[in-house]
């Protein structure tokens, strides 16, 4: 099935990779930035399916602005990284909505082996069909949440993550070490973490930090890892080893399931990196 999408905020890195899936797929794709050649309300009654894809600071009032101007008849969706208030606001719209959130940046070749988070709003599964019919076509691994629980796994998944890779920047940069020097004596196993952090602080900042501050969720996740990190502070601290030994213990413990398969991804994550230098 082809039909008539309209990507707000096309222009962008996310909307012109999406505008390319829906183009391969046979879809009829427009593109609308900032300023349109028409009216907003002429190039919306032309689609089938609006997609908003601006940046976090701005989606709910871009939604707000869209979703008033359609009609029952059309479908509503967006790609933002938070997604309790912009699934919010896209129900308040007369259109069916669902919420997408892609787990990768623009800079990937394409979507497939990729995983898009999907949060049902208003839309019945079999409005979505066509639309996310395209993304497991093309390769797509969808994985489905409320726009509520969402948010709180990327208060870890996103949030967790990100600001681990900023403590330890911050912590090599306050400590005043050399970064090349650092670098000359890493194997590949601690240039992959050393590799996140610098391909963070590579993107832009007014992408991460409103995905980092908008979340409610984060604020009380971050208070846990300070505290996670006073623990192990003390466990290096202690003078004998059954502190640190417990507290290792007890998370490997609870990774057990998950283990193996780490192993196995990074081993080869390793192998990539040792080949390739």
């Amino acid at each position: 099935m082809s039909a008539r999408l309209g990507i707000v905020g096309g222009t962008g890195g996310m909307g012109s990779l999406f505008a390319r899936v829906y183009a391969a797929a046979g879809w009829e794709v427009s593109v609308r930035g900032r300023a349109g050649d028409e009216p907003l309300e002429t190039f919306l009654s032309r689609q089938d399916v609006v997609m908003v894809s601006v940046p976090i600071d701005a989606t709910v009032r871009v939604i707000g602005e869209v979703g008033s101007l359609l009609s029952p008849s059309q479908l509503l969706c967006d790609l933002t990284s938070l997604k309790a208030a912009p699934v919010e606001a896209m129900s308040r719209s007369p259109a069916p909505a669902v919420g997408l959130h892609p787990m990768f940046g623009p800079g990937v070749g394409g979507i497939a082996g990729q995983t898009i988070v999907v949060t049902p709003a208003t839309a019945s599964r079999s409005a979505c069909a066509p639309l996310l019919g395209v993304l497991e076509a093309a390769g797509a691994r969808l994985a489905f949440t409320s726009p509520e629980e969402h948010d709180r796994l990327m208060a870890v998944v996103q949030g967790l993550t990100h600001a681990v890779s900023l403590v330890m920047a911050e912590t090599i940069r306050s400590l005043g070490y050399d970064l090349e020097g650092l670098l000359a004596v890493t194997s590949p196993v601690y240039r992959i973490e050393l590799g996140l952090a610098g391909r963070l602080l590579a993107q832009d900042p007014g992408l991460y930090g409103p995905m980092l501050r908008g979340n409610p969720h984060l604020p009380a996740v971050l208070a846990v890892a300070a505290g996670a990190l006073g623990d192990l502070r003390d466990a290096v601290g202690d003078p004998g080893p059954a502190a640190f030994r417990d507290l290792f213990a007890g998370n490997a413990a609870y990774f057990a399931g998950y283990a193996s398969t780490a192993t196995a991804e990074t081993d080869l994550l390793i192998r990539c990196l040792a080949e390739g230098r």
